[in-house]
């Protein structure tokens, strides 16, 4: 057990290592800054970077990171509902899923071809405007950055499905929850940058003992934030654990002189079973907008369908705010947390039709002899699991919007407490990896746990 472990522990310092080596290309020095600028106008870009550990902003070789095997595992899941032929090589047992994984990795390959490519180009139009730095990459440049930002990809996607054989998680997911955590130092840093900002001449006075060099505003505003934190996690937690227990009734069967069934089973369904899914799908859809309204103004400054792509479709952030609203909020500030939050829900309908498939459960029901008190077998269990089903998205999909809203309501506080946003690195989607990661692992391990220990006294 402290082998498995120690072995995973030690996957995670080779992944943090990886983030710190740069791309072969050019000054790293300048390509860091260009990229975090271009970071800052990009939600999408914060994402992946959130997911990264940084490795977008730093420059590294895991710059491309798990999206592409992510990218790729979506679509792969996808086509398998879509074609008949897939769906039957999924139901195929073990066989057929390691068939269905092995497409997934062929897929990943192209894919990270594909978007390290889109990263350096990008890259380089923003720099035209960002940096007077002349450096025009030739045919080697790219080939080798190309090569070791999917080399960088493909040895991640490689570390997680190491870390996951060892059997206390999944890879995959320890590799973005370790990432997610890595992000903490830069929030540390900017809630102490405001903490300890007297500039004004307040400081947070102790029972009038003595007065602490602290920025009272920002004190008791931090105060609450913690407050609200730990009752974040304490909901995230339920949120997450939350399902809708369904008793399922087996018929008895008589076999000779053997009766068998008469038992009952439960179906658990879960409250958000799309998971964080729909977030990512979210963000993708409308960064879309966003990029092509960049890639219009690099062409030509003046167009006005490109600013307005670029306008409405940016994430209001603390690192926009002042130029995208040096008067304050207006009511355009609202128009993209408003489209986010949609999306968000509509996604998570979407999403969960997919990965729920209620005539499936109904026909393998039926034929198991299981059937659900007061409900005919068959089509009616099919309704009746829909009906279910859309009454838990109903809920599920307001609280998964809701907790995608976090940053946006964080930031609108504290531009109408201080006139400007915190700008936390880590988001209610942050929160809620941490989290659902934390609860799979700490299952995996008791389940770890109990195996040796029922070995060792069987």
């Amino acid at each position: 057990m402290l082998k498995r472990i120690g072995i995973v522990l030690g996957i995670l310092v080779v992944y943090r290592f990886l983030a710190h080596i740069p791309v072969p290309m050019g000054d790293a020095t300048t390509f860091r800054d260009a990229m975090e600028n271009l970071i800052s106008k990009s939600d999408f870009g914060s994402f992946i970077n959130l997911i990264s550990g940084g490795g977008l902003a730093s420059f590294s070789v895991i710059l491309v990171g798990l999206s592409p095997y992510i990218t790729a595992s979506i679509v792969i899941q996808l086509m398998t509902k879509a074609i008949p032929r897939l769906e039957e090589l999924s139901e195929d047992g073990e066989s057929g899923r390691r068939k269905i994984n092995q497409w997934t990795r062929m897929l990943t390959v192209p894919l990270a071809i594909i978007q390290s490519i889109a990263y350096i180009y990008i890259l380089f139009q923003s720099m035209g405007s960002y940096s007077t730095t002349a450096f025009e990459p030739t045919l080697h440049d790219w080939f080798m950055a190309v090569t070791a930002m999917t080399a960088g990809s493909i040895i991640l996607m490689w570390l997680g499905e190491l870390m996951t054989e060892q059997g206390i998680g999944n890879g995959i997911s320890m590799i973005i929850f370790v990432s997610i955590i890595s992000q903490f130092q830069t929030t540390a840093a900017q809630i102490g940058s405001a903490l300890f900002n007297t500039e004004g001449g307040e400081t947070l006075s102790l029972f009038g003992w003595f007065n602490l060099p602290v920025n009272p505003t920002v004190f008791w505003i931090l105060l609450g934030f913690g407050v609200a934190l730990i009752i974040a996690f304490y909901f995230l937690v339920k949120v997450n654990e939350a399902q809708r227990i369904i008793t399922i009734n087996y018929a008895k069967r008589v076999h000779g002189n053997q009766e068998y069934g008469g038992i009952k089973s439960i179906l658990p369904i879960k409250l958000i079973a799309a998971g964080v899914i729909p977030v990512i799908f979210a963000t993708a859809f409308l960064s879309l907008p966003a990029l092509i309204g960049q890639f219009i103004t690099s062409a030509d400054s003046n167009s006005e369908i490109g600013n307005a792509l670029t306008t409405i479709f940016t994430a209001p952030s603390a690192s926009n705010f002042s130029t995208m609203y040096p008067d304050g909020i207006t009511a355009r500030w609202f128009v993209y947390p408003v489209m986010y939050f949609v999306l968000v829900v509509a996604f998570t309908y979407f999403y969960t039709s997919i990965i729920f498939n209620t005539k499936e459960i109904a026909d393998n029901l039926q034929k198991q002899g299981g059937f659900i008190e007061g409900v005919r077998p068959g089509l009616s269990t099919a309704k009746y699991l829909d009906k279910t089903v859309v009454r838990l998205n109903f809920f599920g999909s307001l609280t998964l919007g809701f907790i995608a809203m976090i940053p946006f309501v964080t930031d609108y506080i504290f531009i109408v407490l201080m006139g400007q946003p915190l700008g936390l690195s880590i988001s209610g989607t942050g929160l809620l990896i941490v989290v659902t990661v934390a609860l799979e692992n700490l299952r995996s391990l008791d389940s770890r746990a109990l195996m040796v220990t029922y070995d060792d006294y069987k």
